[in-house]
């Protein structure tokens, strides 16, 4: 039986659980960072660079998170900051330039929500990467890690295909910062990851999540040799596959992919409080 929206959350939160520095070495070879958004400085939230994915030059741009204080306070708790996400699009348009795939990871409770995050432009930051990112002149493929919160993992969530580990979760507000919200009491955010059906069966059946990877028994800190050469396999065939189709229908599949996210109906009668 798949797990809830609370249980899954529990995984993702694992100490242990791989992040993205654990799958650069095990999926891509000769991998070097670059760093800056040559606007501000360097965001340790967010990680950008080259590789090689089976000898397919890649972009890769992750989202970081820490096993430990000294790492977390170093990426901000995986929170990314208004540079984070310039220097992912700056990556992005590198990569456009000459004609190498673009590979996401995401795994962040949300973008930094702090004055000076707001006073240098988060949420212009956010709103360009989804604006640009979905006119990229070259294939992207997005993979949600653990936790996706918020508009800090949708803005790099617009992409070619999307896939979600089998225990991650993504969702366009936390559960904690739903139930602030919608009840004022953070308190009942079990409640909130309850509905807001943030699990990868759920979004698989909305039509976000294109494919899910299965996890180890326990979740991927269990094994995590097994998860990356998953992750691996995945990323190979996908990437190979959406090189082969030519930017114009790649570009067109790309919007009518998110043209169709957000149907919905209405019943009656029903209140969710």
């Amino acid at each position: 039986m798949p797990n809830s929206g609370w249980e899954s959350l529990q995984i993702v939160r694992q100490k242990g659980r791989p992040t993205v520095r654990d799958y650069l070495p095990a999926v891509f070879g000769e991998f070097l960072e670059l760093h800056g958004d040559r606007l501000y400085g360097d965001d340790g939230a967010v990680l950008g660079g080259i590789g090689s994915l089976e000898g397919i030059p890649v972009t890769v741009i992750g989202q970081v998170k820490g096993r430990d204080l000294k790492e977390n306070q170093a990426c901000n708790f995986a929170m990314p900051r208004p540079e984070g996400y310039r220097k992912a699009l700056r990556l992005a348009h590198q990569a456009e330039k000459f004609h190498r795939p673009v590979v996401c990871f995401i795994d962040t409770p949300g973008a930094d929500a702090t004055m000076g995050a707001e006073e240098r432009g988060q949420g212009e930051a956010i709103a360009r990467c989804l604006m640009e990112f979905m006119e990229l002149r070259t294939p992207v493929v997005s993979v949600v890690l653990g936790e996706g919160g918020s508009g800090g993992a949708l803005a790099l969530g617009v992409c070619d295909q999307l896939a979600m580990l089998e225990n991650a979760v993504y969702s366009v507000i936390s559960p904690r910062g739903c139930a602030s919200i919608l009840w004022k009491d953070a308190s009942r955010e079990r409640q909130a990851a309850e509905m807001l059906r943030i699990t990868a069966g759920d979004l698989q059946g909305f039509g976000i999540c294109d494919a899910i990877l299965p996890e180890p028994p326990g979740g991927a800190h269990t094994d995590p040799a097994a998860m990356a050469a998953t992750v691996k396999s995945y990323l190979a065939q996908t990437i190979q596959k959406y090189m082969e189709i030519p930017i114009a229908k790649l570009l067109q599949n790309r919007y009518d992919k998110f043209r169709k996210i957000g149907a919905f109906t209405e019943q009656k009668g029903v209140n969710p409080l």
